[in-house]
């Protein structure tokens, strides 16, 4: 759908005011009457910029949020260049899942919409191709300097960190510990540094 500029900002805002409602919320008790309510638009209108409907809506309230979490890691996670900068982007991920709690929008929306859906799988897919990304360049960059073996397969190495990241996420949503999230980056980031 082609939208003006001033559509587009419309849309946008329906996106962000939708996000702030499922973090508020979460999304499986966040309501189009509440979505309509925060951004002060019309059934009309969200079927009119979301012509798909709820679902479309929830995909593009999900791909939002997983920009979100690459962004709320910089700058450090562009930049692991130093341990410094490696504790840094650790304390960083810690602290955003901290301030966000058990109520994981993303993980809420995608399980709303199915996990299963091409929609939600590729809103996923992206995140975590992104994500381990940008955790490689930086194991790479620390094997150019000598800080990290040469040996260790950095590929790997990211996945397994990345892994570990999410098994703490998922655990601090179902318990509110975050402890184990703590210990996987602590422990990732220990075995890249031995």
């Amino acid at each position: 759908m082609k939208l003006t500029a001033k559509g587009s900002a419309t849309r946008q805002r329906i996106i962000e005011g939708a996000s702030q409602e499922c973090r508020q919320r979460g999304a499986a008790l966040t309501t189009l009457d509440h979505i309509m309510e925060r951004t002060r638009t019309s059934k009309s209108q969200l079927f009119h910029y979301f012509p798909a409907g709820k679902e479309e809506l929830y995909l593009e309230i999900a791909r939002y949020e997983a920009e979100r979490v690459i962004e709320d890691q910089q700058p450090f996670l562009g930049d692991l260049t130093s341990w410094d900068a490696w504790e840094k982007w650790r304390d960083t991920v810690v602290d955003r899942y901290r301030r966000q709690g058990h109520l994981c929008p993303m993980a809420g929306l995608i399980a709303e919409v199915g996990r299963t859906t091409p929609g939600a799988q590729a809103i996923s897919r992206e995140l975590f191709v992104k994500w381990r990304a940008a955790i490689v360049s930086g194991i790479r960059a620390m094997q150019d300097k000598g800080e990290i073996s040469a040996d260790r397969d950095a590929e790997r190495a990211g996945a397994a960190l990345l892994a570990g990241i999410q098994g703490g996420v998922g655990v601090l949503m179902s318990t509110g510990d975050l402890s184990y999230l703590e210990s996987a980056l602590d422990e990732g980031i220990a075995a890249l540094r031995s």
